[in-house]
């Protein structure tokens, strides 16, 4: 675990200014993205707690996001070079260091975890342990929106899929298997928007809602 880690830290930590300079505005040409992160922030709000964490959260532009509405919301990324950006761009949040399968948050402290493409990197035999240190520290009744690459139909019978992303090796998932990671972490998915790849790779740009029973 730590090899993959330190090689995807060292990855991103070469690309800062490069990368926020090409994802911080790109929501702005992805409406379902924007229509499920907006889904997103009003049901954590529903839960009565609107603390939640953008996972894996890079430069900073969707916990600012999730922050205009109207969640508590906070960044944590494995990569320094990120969270020193993202306190730059944003010194009113908070922007920490840390690595996705050990939070460092108290259990049950979280109405919602946002993990936007930020898992993809996780080697498929360790992607179990993750989602179940996401469902730790999320209340009964918090959230996880997950956002991943992903396969259906016949293309989903060859499994986890790794590529080569531009910064560092990636998975593509076939959604119905992601699905029941999910649910055996312990979680309940229970929304999910798969459309037409927004970029050349071909894979489906996928964004599924689990809740913590």
């Amino acid at each position: 675990m730590a090899e993959h880690q330190d090689e995807t830290r060292a990855a991103y930590d070469g690309v800062v200014e490069l990368y926020a300079s090409l994802f911080a505005g790109r929501l702005e040409a992805q409406p379902f993205a924007r229509a499920m992160l907006g889904t997103f922030a009003e049901l954590v709000r529903g839960t009565g707690n609107s603390r939640a964490s953008d996972v894996g959260c890079g430069p900073g532009h969707l916990t600012a996001m999730l922050h205009e509405l109207g969640l508590d919301a906070f960044g944590l990324d494995l990569s320094p070079g990120m969270v020193a950006y993202a306190r730059r761009a944003h010194p009113a949040l908070r922007f920490d260091e840390a690595r996705m399968e050990e939070l460092p948050l108290g259990d049950g402290s979280l109405g919602g975890v946002l993990a936007h493409y930020s898992m993809i990197h996780t080697p498929p035999g360790e992607l179990a342990a993750l989602l179940a240190e996401v469902a730790r520290v999320l209340v009964p009744g918090g959230l996880l929106m997950v956002s991943f690459f992903g396969v259906e139909g016949a293309a989903a019978g060859a499994g986890p899929v790794r590529f080569d992303h531009k910064v560092a090796p990636a998975y593509s998932w076939p959604v119905d298997r992601f699905v029941e990671l999910l649910a055996g972490a312990g979680l309940m998915p229970f929304a999910r928007l798969v459309h037409d790849p927004a970029s050349e790779r071909g894979f489906l740009d996928v964004h599924v809602m689990a809740r913590r029973p």
